[in-house]
């Protein structure tokens, strides 16, 4: 009942089988099911593709919120605009290693796609120091 009110999952009762569910609501199921294991770090992949667009704002939304109560959420997005608007740090990786980290305010669409087909202009290599 608490992770059906957290998520906002739509349905009609906790007996329904998840698969009647909308694509949107069970993938909101599959996050459900981690979360009642207060997990520290959550690493997710596409977290919000072939999901509608209030669904997915609901899922940025509690990412969020998870971050902001300490956990770490590493996840792999291939929309730049996903990347754009709920990233802290991006680490762009080509060819297997990480070649850019991208903080704040640098993560953008030009330096997203720049990185990623590892054309660097000014100030677009990978920064000293870092770590994965």
């Amino acid at each position: 009942d608490d992770m059906v009110g957290l998520l906002a999952i739509k349905t009609a009762g906790l007996d329904i089988p998840v698969g009647a569910l909308s694509g949107g609501n069970q993938q909101k199921v599959v996050i459900a099911k981690w979360l009642m294991r207060q997990p520290r770090i959550i690493l997710l992949n596409d977290p919000t593709r072939g999901i509608d667009v209030g669904t997915k704002q609901e899922i940025y939304q509690l990412m969020r919120k998870l971050a902001d109560a300490g956990a770490a959420i590493l996840f792999y997005s291939t929309d730049y605009d996903e990347l754009i608007g709920c990233c802290d740090r991006v680490l762009v990786l080509y060819d297997g290693a990480v070649k850019r980290e991208l903080v704040g305010a640098e993560i953008t669409e030009h330096a997203l796609i720049a990185s990623a087909l590892n054309i660097h202009g000014e100030g677009a290599g990978p920064r000293q120091g870092v770590g994965a």
